[in-house]
């Protein structure tokens, strides 16, 4: 038994539990940058992972054992798995290892290349067409993200860390591309609920060590945690699968350039960080890379 979820683009645009699902993902995960920031103060990367998606873990477990929702066929199990692996444990720790030097608005404009990175997958996996003017942005893109990295960084040291969440970026566009077929049969929720259970299963050896470090957390850390686990973890990452779902891929990925924005005013708001002049130039070159490539297609 199958759940499936179909929605053409244009009825999609006049669904409000689409349109909803937009707003939601917008706000919560421009949230999140800032939040994992906060968390590090008291966690290591991978033990504030652990903890995050074992909050999140508790309630998309027991989704699925209630909904009971149709397993799924031989040939979608490694696309599951996918979800788990890339898009849960090594999207968070990378992204996490990242932001313990590169401030959150920073690391939003980083991870919101993922539109290039999908161009480049789909024209390699897909057959799909890279005009040169999207290479052009390409490069524009990229040449941002040096920028920030140099403005994160100590002087004109290249800070590591930005390489870092470009791979969490990385891990985004592997997940989507291979996620996609999934929402023909599964309802994105349960794709989502998936997702959480293995990711949080292959983080939980982490877990001793995140309770060791609890009594030693202060309350901002133990609220981002807290946080973390029940916005941008449960809830967005329900959102996002049903953008996925309602939305061709690349118009999802669109809805998300007003993240970096938003992230950078919450990080300033929530931990001071004060973005540089070189960093601000980047993210700018970032976003109008990721601009340039979408007008071409």
């Amino acid at each position: 038994m199958s759940d499936t979820t179909t929605t053409t683009p244009l009825s999609a645009s006049r669904d409000v539990s689409a349109i909803a699902a937009v707003i939601a993902t917008i706000l919560i995960w421009a949230s999140a940058f800032p939040a994992i920031r906060a968390g590090l103060q008291a966690f290591g990367p991978v033990e504030l992972g652990a903890a995050r998606f074992a909050i999140a873990g508790i309630p998309a477990a027991a989704y699925l054992l209630i909904t009971r929702p149709g397993w799924p066929e031989r040939g979608e199990i490694w696309r599951i798995v996918t979800g788990g692996v890339f898009f849960v444990a090594l999207y968070t720790v990378l992204l996490n290892v990242g932001e313990k030097t590169v401030s959150a608005g920073a690391a939003s404009f980083i991870i919101n290349i993922n539109p290039i990175i999908t161009a480049i997958f789909a024209m390699l996996l897909l057959n799909e067409t890279f005009s040169s003017r999207a290479w052009l942005g390409t490069l524009i893109s990229f040449a941002g993200i040096g920028l920030i990295a140099f403005g994160e960084g100590d002087g004109f040291r290249i800070d590591i860390g930005a390489l870092f969440v470009l791979g969490a970026a990385m891990c985004n566009t592997i997940t989507t591309i291979s996620q996609k077929p999934l929402y023909k049969r599964h309802r994105p929720v349960t794709v989502a609920a998936w997702n959480i259970v293995i990711g949080a299963m292959i983080l939980s050896p982490a877990m001793p060590a995140a309770a060791l470090q609890i009594p030693h957390a202060s309350s901002q850390a133990l609220f981002a945690v807290i946080y973390l686990g029940l916005g941008p973890s449960m809830i967005a990452y329900a959102t996002y699968s049903i953008m996925l779902a309602k939305f061709p891929a690349s118009r999802a990925s669109n809805f998300l350039y007003s993240v970096p924005p938003i992230s950078t005013l919450l990080g300033f708001l929530w931990l001071g960080e004060v973005p540089s002049l070189i960093a601000i130039a980047g993210g700018a070159m970032a976003l109008i890379g990721v601009i340039v490539v979408n007008l071409t297609r």
